[in-house]
């Protein structure tokens, strides 16, 4: 009995003195402290201190709450007065693309950011035409010449015999703003071997009354037209140039992670050894990579689908990291008027009296995207038009009856037009809306020209956030800067490049700006459990603001001063950005 005694009284002494000690130390935890932190997380939608151990966040809060929580551990004053929100994202990029674009000559509509400054918009065809002719007179020799940012809606129609009275001494490609079409002087066509068969062959070479090609080319024939002339686009000085450039705007702007959903476009071996070569070590940006369904088909084959698997798993803990979706294309280009619009077609532009045309039509979407489902990925699919959206739509439903993976989602991209049908159908069927952000502000006006009243449905946030869709917006990199806040501005205020308002009805909050540019645009990616709020367990990603977004006018969003970003719990500062 002595000795249960004895042990009873070390047990109670022992337990006295541990309760005595004090808390653990938490010296590798560091809490930052700011004027005020946005989450995106509605349990918890702000805070002024937020506390960090290696890469996560481990508590969100007040600095009092944190530090009692978190004893020993570091107090770090260098955003306290400043505004912490998650990470923008932007969910929808092209980087090689992008690279590509910025190397060359441009010739926008409008006024453009870019990786070398504001390019002043050539806002009539009298402009245009100049420039191309100034650009053309000061290169020396007959070397091919690319020029990027026509568009017909603001510059009017062009043809080859346009070309042809700038210059018949070189090859002389204008790039139209949309990325799809190309137009061709006489010496272009012949340098790319495009003739009059072209035209029986493919929709994208439309011919003359002469049986002749008009010069422009466009959707299905542009990958013949590149595999004869690709080399004028993909040069490493060029794409090393316009890839840096790309990155430099995504850390201005304060983007910590985007998504590539093009991957393998232009070739796997070509693309992975540019992506080894030009991110750096000390990137500010995650890039995550969406595989494209034609490239990965006519790379692999059957064994597309087990490709994408491998690559996924190999690339987990690397950079660029390949998700586990699957781009899709259901219709073409909003810009280029050839996305699939309902009857009556297009009233006005360059497709005048035609429906626009069909990447992958209604008879064959679902069968290219069910093998996808089954295999329980993601799909991000291209689908832009009015009529895109019904076939898209239809393509899920009949693919759903086979049963959907856990969590598995699909998200329309760019959502030229939706319809408030359409909207309610997205719903039942648990869609996700990525609208390009850019369509409203640079073409709600112009396009009425093109469309008519159906303007109106013009990427409508307002009503697919209530109705309950995770919505989000994107740039579509190089078509708009990646900027996040801007985008979120513009789909604040509807407001026209023109100056005025398209569907006043569809402006969004503030409150729902941010999480379009945060929490949903991480839901599109497939990663709103690791990114895109400010949550414990999460990853330390944050962009800091030198003003809180949600006082903030929404005119003066664009210009909220961007100190850096956080990733991954490290600080990566802008640097002397007020010298």
């Amino acid at each position: 009995m002595r000795y249960i005694g004895q042990l009873a009284i070390v047990i109670l002494f022992g337990l006295l003195n541990a309760c005595s000690k004090p808390s653990p130390q938490h010296a590798d935890v560091t809490i930052y402290t700011a004027k005020s932190i946005l989450t995106s997380d509605l349990k918890n939608p702000t805070a002024t201190a937020v506390a960090v151990r290696g890469s996560k966040i481990v508590g969100v809060g007040t600095p009092t709450e944190l530090a009692k929580i978190f004893n020993g551990a570091l107090a770090d004053k260098t955003f306290a007065d400043q505004t912490i929100i998650p990470g923008l994202i932007d969910p929808h990029v092209h980087m090689i693309l992008g690279a590509m674009m910025y190397a060359k000559p441009f010739t926008p509509p409008w006024d453009v950011e870019t990786p070398a400054g504001t390019v002043k918009g050539l806002t009539d065809r009298t402009a245009f035409l100049a420039r191309i002719t100034d650009i053309n007179a000061g290169r020396k020799g007959t070397d091919p010449l690319v020029i990027y940012g026509y568009h017909n809606l603001v510059h009017g129609s062009l043809d080859r015999h346009d070309l042809d009275a700038i210059t018949t001494q070189r090859p002389l490609i204008i790039w139209h703003y949309s990325g799809h079409d190309f137009y061709l002087n006489s010496k272009a066509l012949a340098y790319a071997k495009i003739d009059a068969s072209w035209g029986r062959e493919y929709k994208g070479v439309p011919l003359d009354k002469d049986g002749q090609p008009t010069g422009r080319v466009y959707e299905d024939a542009v990958f013949a037209f590149l595999a004869n002339v690709g080399h004028l686009f993909l040069s490493p000085k060029d794409v090393s140039y316009g890839f840096k450039g790309l990155q430099s705007m995504f850390a201005s702007n304060g983007v910590t992670a985007v998504a590539e959903l093009g991957y393998g476009l232009f070739g796997l071996p070509l693309e992975d050894n540019y992506y080894e070569a030009l991110i750096g070590v000390d990137f500010s940006t995650k890039i995550y990579m969406v595989p494209e369904h034609r490239a990965f088909e006519q790379a692999f084959g059957e064994e597309r689908i087990a490709k994408m698997g491998e690559m996924v798993e190999a690339t987990k803990d690397t950079w660029p990291r390949v998700l586990p979706q699957v781009k899709l294309f259901t219709d073409a280009a909003f810009y280029s008027q050839t996305m699939r619009v309902s009857p009556p077609g297009y009233t006005g532009g360059q497709n005048k009296g035609e429906e626009g045309l069909w990447v992958t039509g209604p008879d064959d979407l679902t069968k290219t995207m069910n093998p996808y489902w089954a295999a329980g990925l993601d799909v991000r699919i291209h689908s832009n038009g009015d009529a895109a959206q019904d076939a898209t739509l239809d393509a899920l439903a009949a693919v759903q009856e086979n049963g959907t993976a856990d969590g598995q989602r699909l998200v329309l991209e760019h959502v030229g037009l939706i319809t408030p049908k359409q909207i309610a159908k997205a719903k039942e069927l648990n869609v996700g809306i990525s609208v390009a952000s850019h369509y409203v502000h640079y073409m709600g006006e112009a396009y009425v020209e093109a469309i008519g009243e159906r303007v109106k449905y013009m990427t409508p946030l307002a009503s697919t956030i209530k109705a309950g869709l995770p919505t989000t917006m994107h740039s579509d990199a190089p078509l708009a800067p990646p900027s996040p806040l801007t985008a979120a501005s513009v789909h604040m205020l509807r407001s026209t490049r023109e100056g005025g308002v398209l569907t006043p009805s569809e402006r969004i909050t503030a409150e729902q700006s941010l999480r379009a540019i945060t929490i949903d645009a991480a839901w599109a990616i497939g990663l709103e459990n690791e990114i895109g709020s400010i949550e414990v367990g999460k990853q330390a990603d944050f962009t800091i603001l030198d003003a809180n977004p949600l006082t903030t006018k929404a005119e003066d969003w664009p210009s909220i001063t961007v100190w850096g970003v956080v990733l991954d719990g490290g600080l990566k500062p802008l640097g002397n950005r007020h010298e």
